[in-house]
């Protein structure tokens, strides 16, 4: 298995354990975090929509729980 795969499996694991588990799961609260963090800075800087910023924030937050 190449490592494209096991982070897509990982990946793939996590989103069903976050939808499942909801607000138990571990990663839901830093995930939602990092969009919280998105959003305001996309509301602040001029060139990031609001909505751009949280799924970058969201995104670059389950890359964190997700890459080893």
């Amino acid at each position: 298995m190449n490592e494209q795969d096991d982070i897509a499996t990982r990946a793939k694991d996590e989103i069903s354990g976050m939808a499942k588990q909801g607000m138990n799961h571990p990663s839901t609260k830093p995930v939602l975090i990092g969009a919280g963090i998105g959003a305001v800075a996309g509301a602040i800087l001029p060139i990031v929509s609001l909505p751009l910023g949280l799924a970058v924030g969201a995104g670059f937050a389950f890359w964190q729980r997700i890459k080893r």
